[in-house]
């Protein structure tokens, strides 16, 4: 949920690997208190899943929000009533404003709060608009000192485009922060942290994957001058192909993210 500009298509290049966090956080969402519950998606980007939300809750009224007018774009084209008598729609906000206007069974956000700064300040404001026994769940990537993004990093703070564009290992919190935030809050938390080693193939894959995610605020700022921003991917590039080396099958690229899950006092 930055200023960048957002490609769905690049984005859900690697859809498989980017939706299995998800559901292993979906996973670990207890049972809703309603029958019919009321769920928000927090940075749906293109709605694929969202659309899980619905398989999991066929009877609730789920609505995704995002700020990316690209995303917005193709999400809405899953919008509508499901067949168990639900519903599936889209919004425009912006997640560091966003407050529920009405109580909400499931607040839920899949690889987002890395973009909003002070996220945790907003945890009181979503708990609050829980129901009681309502769950807010949330994953974020946890590889903010990682090789795809220490270069990264490293490239853009030798240019003097990109200076403040880009996050800082300060994205996310510790594990141990989040449940130390949320029990403080009256939840009872679950936090744990996976690494995923996805074996990705294709052509220099590690760039293709974070042409879709991490590089769109440099992408986004050097859009109107071709050769900065060729210059910066090709040393980008040479310097992900040294971390990265391609094995017999395709590329190992070590991912880890944080997980947390918390209910609300019935």
């Amino acid at each position: 949920m930055s200023a960048a500009t957002w490609d769905p298509a690049q984005y859900l290049r690697h859809a498989g690997h980017r939706a299995r966090p998800f559901a292993d956080l979906l996973a670990h969402v207890p049972d809703l208190p309603a029958s019919r519950p009321r769920i928000a998606d927090l940075g749906c980007g293109p709605g694929n899943v969202t659309a899980l939300l619905a398989r999991r809750w066929p009877t609730a009224h789920i609505t995704g929000y995002d700020n990316s007018p690209e995303m917005l774009a193709d999400a809405r084209a899953q919008a509508g009533p499901t067949p168990a008598g639900g519903r599936l729609d889209f919004a425009h906000a912006d997640v560091r404003t966003w407050t529920p206007a009405e109580p909400h069974d499931l607040i839920i956000s899949n690889a987002t709060l890395q973009w909003v700064p002070g996220h945790a300040d907003r945890f009181g404001d979503w708990i609050a608009g829980l129901a009681p026994g309502g769950t807010f769940a949330f994953q974020v990537p946890g590889n903010f000192d990682a090789p795809s993004h220490r270069l990264m990093r490293d490239l853009a703070a030798a240019h003097p485009r990109l200076t403040g564009v880009l996050r800082h290992e300060d994205a996310v919190l510790a594990p141990e922060t989040y449940l130390e935030h949320l029990t403080a809050l009256g939840c009872t938390a679950d936090v744990w942290e996976t690494t995923y080693i996805h074996l990705l193939t294709g052509e220099d894959p590690v760039l293709d994957w974070v042409k879709g995610t991490g590089l769109r605020p440099v992408l986004t700022a050097l859009a109107d001058d071709s050769a900065a921003k060729d210059e910066f991917l090709n040393d980008y590039r040479a310097a992900l192909r040294r971390a990265y080396p391609p094995g017999k099958h395709g590329t190992p690229f070590p991912f880890r993210r944080i997980f947390a899950v918390a209910r609300k006092e019935a």
